[in-house]
């Protein structure tokens, strides 16, 4: 394969908190690295991120700006703004096809792509996603604190959101919207004295320092935040391209460590899910967490291999 540079010891695809971490902890080995930045990040529409130990409120762009920054003091690590188109190959001679430039070639895969939300179909909810409209209530919870909270839907687990919100929250309101709640969901909602707002919503809009509710029966309802149920979906091929084994979440299943289904590829933060987890646990620490571990363990598949060459 005709290439610009000699494999690199690991090509980790995605500069998200998870790459970026991987991006560091390789550097810090002395591995060498190329780290493909895309430009496009999950928490694009968040202006401030939380729960984040020494960086609560911090800008996601400043927290990746500073990251980078700091990935690149070592001098094995090259990011390359560019996106991956195919990857192809098996370990220790992988292939990766650029949108734009010439193939780059890696002993090690780490995915780091993370994933893309799909929102429910109710019009204004896309402006406002990542301030007052949320998924998450240990990232956004708190700024709701002393207002009523709406949730979105009908699904079981809002019996367990309510729950969880309503230590913060002044009022929890679920509006089904065209959903109907099952039995047992409106039996938990009243136990625990939850309000449930019926009615089909034409839609939602900015309003002070919250939201607005507009139901098609003409009412309105103003609320601090809503929180909404998300559909999300990998947001690479690459999984796919290389055959890689999915959690029933549809993330791409690993290890405690990181590996993947396919030797030689390993796959951090949302993007993928660890034994005995009911689901990616989506946060940026958990994503810069998994990103340190699948580098450490990338280093310490090769150390193994070369002492099996010994």
């Amino acid at each position: 394969m005709k290439n610009q540079h000699p494999p690199y010891d690991v090509a980790v695809v995605g500069a998200g908190a998870a790459g970026l971490q991987a991006a560091q902890t390789l550097g810090r080995m002395g591995q060498s690295a190329a780290v493909f930045d895309a430009g496009h990040y999950r928490n694009d529409p968040a202006s401030r991120m939380h729960n984040f130990l020494g960086h609560d409120g911090t800008p996601p762009a400043g927290l990746r700006s500073a990251a980078r920054a700091d990935a690149m003091r070592y001098g094995t690590v090259r990011f390359l703004d560019c996106a991956v188109a195919r990857i192809s190959g098996d370990a220790g001679d992988f292939r990766l096809d650029l949108e734009d430039g010439p193939p780059v070639a890696a002993r090690r895969v780490l995915l780091a792509t993370g994933v893309t939300d799909r929102l429910p179909d109710v019009p204004g909810l896309a402006p406002l996603f990542g301030d007052v409209v949320a998924h998450c209530p240990f990232c956004h919870g708190y700024e709701f604190s002393g207002t009523p909270v709406g949730l979105l839907g009908a699904a079981p687990h809002l019996a367990q959101l309510a729950a969880t919100v309503a230590r913060m929250a002044s009022r929890v309101i679920v509006l089904p919207d065209a959903d109907t709640p099952a039995p047992e969901l409106l039996a938990s909602l009243a136990g625990m004295g939850v309000d449930l707002r019926s009615g089909r919503i034409r839609g939602v809009r900015r309003g002070g320092p919250g939201l607005v509710v507009d139901f098609a029966d003409g009412a309105s309802l103003d609320l601090g935040g809503l929180f909404v149920k998300t559909d999300w979906r990998q947001a690479a091929p690459f999984a796919a391209h290389l055959g890689l084994e999915l959690a029933p979440s549809g993330a791409v299943a690993v290890d405690v460590l990181g590996r993947s289904s396919r030797a030689g590829v390993y796959a951090a933060g949302d993007m993928a899910q660890g034994p005995g987890l009911p689901m990616p646990m989506a946060s940026v620490l958990t994503a810069a967490a998994a990103g340190l571990v699948a580098a450490a363990a990338c280093v310490q598949d090769a150390a193994a291999e070369r002492i099996g060459r010994a």
